[in-house]
Parts: structure tokens; sequence; C-alpha cells
């Protein structure tokens, strides 16, 4: 009998002209076969593999680290810390240390944690959802490896941050010891109720690609 007595979608959509990273190209979706000629649908989607939610993997900052598609599947599913730091963080504030040491007792070695900052809710095209996110200090990123998590997840554009010198320290930090990014999740008040989830995101098996988009999924 399935232990899980409920699933949430945590993944943000992805559709044409949706919310991405600033300097990347927009997204662009287009119907290439319709029902009514061609008594099917498809469609096609043009979109940059760091797009809604998705995974990073090493390669996607060290040029000999492992691709999307060669790491091993089971590492993107297991148990998932929740860290509610919903008003606790503001807009372009780091995430340190400190932030997470009330989940301490949780952080463990094997486990991901799941970075609620309440920026999920605000996906758009506002300058606080597209510039001014809260992300990971790279000191943070260096307290989770060494307590051997293998992902951390964000409700925010990118786990680093966008202004200068905020982007490169957690990221290098994390890709480094092997532990993955999932960006652009969004993470339910019902869910917040629980301090653990386990969570499956399973990127697509892009070849050679530093990141891929993900259909994110967390049970109680």
């Amino acid at each position: 009998m399935n232990k899980f007595r409920k699933f949430y979608d945590i993944s943000q959509p992805v559709y044409d002209n949706c919310p991405g990273w600033p300097t990347y190209e927009v997204t662009t979706v287009r119907n290439e076969a319709f029902h009514e000629r061609d008594h099917f649908n498809a469609e096609q989607i043009r979109l940059n593999s760091h797009t809604g939610t998705h995974l990073d993997a090493p390669y996607h900052f060290f040029p000999d680290g492992i691709t999307i598609d060669r790491m091993p599947v089971e590492l993107f599913q297991g148990e998932a810390v929740l860290a509610d730091l919903r008003g606790k963080i503001s807009a372009k504030e780091g995430i340190r240390t400190e932030h997470l040491k009330p989940y301490e007792n949780l952080i463990r070695e094997g486990v991901i944690v799941l970075l609620n900052t309440g920026w999920g809710e605000k996906r758009g095209f506002g300058e606080d959802y597209i510039h001014d996110w809260p992300y990971l200090t790279g000191e943070a990123a260096r307290w989770l490896c060494g307590r051997g998590i293998k992902g951390v997840g964000i409700d925010a554009m990118s786990i680093g941050g966008w202004y200068e010198g905020t982007g490169r320290p957690c990221h290098e930090e994390l890709l480094s010891h092997g532990v993955w990014a999932l960006e652009e999740i969004r993470l339910p008040d019902e869910l917040m109720e629980h301090r653990t989830c386990y969570l499956m995101a399973f990127p697509l098996k892009l070849q050679g690609f530093s990141g891929a988009p993900a259909r994110a999924v967390a049970a109680v």
C-alpha cells in the first residue's frame, strides 16, 4: 500500500513568454499541428534549459563537471526538509546559516533541503521576482554541504542572487560537491504544515546539458 496520503505538484508552469532569467531569450510556444487540420495536436517549444522549475547540474558552473543526463536518477528523490523562511528573509537578502539552524536536527546526510522564501507566490515580471529575490549565501551553502545533503531547492528564480557577487558563491559551493540545485519551485501553504516531505524531481534526460526542466512533486 502506498505510504503517502497526498501529492503536491510544486512545479511552476512553462508557457509562451513565461518568466525566465532576464538575459535569456524568452520562451516561445507555437502549435505545430492542429486537430482541425491534422487530426491531432502537437506543439513546439523553444526555451533555455534553465527556465521554469529546473535542476542545475555541476556542468552549469564547471566545464569538467557532470552533465544532467549522467547524474544517477536516485539523486533526484528522497526525504526533504521544508525550511519556512517566509517573513524571515527580505528582497535581495542572503539566506545565512542562522536562518537554517532551526532545522539543524533534520538536515543530515542524504536529505534534500527546500527553501520557502515566499517568492514562489510572486512569480511574474515584477522587479521583486525578476531581480530582487532572496538567495542562498556561499557560507550557508558550505554549511549545508558539510552536513552531506544531496540537493537544495528554492522558490525563487535562482539559488544564487541576481546582483554582482551573489550568484556564483552558492552555485560553486553546491555544484563542486555534487549537490544539485532545484530552482523556481512553489511550495503551497498546505504542504508547509509539515516539517518534511518526500521529494521527486526528475529532470529531462537532455544529453550534455548543464540543467533541465523537471516536474517536482512533494509527497506526505
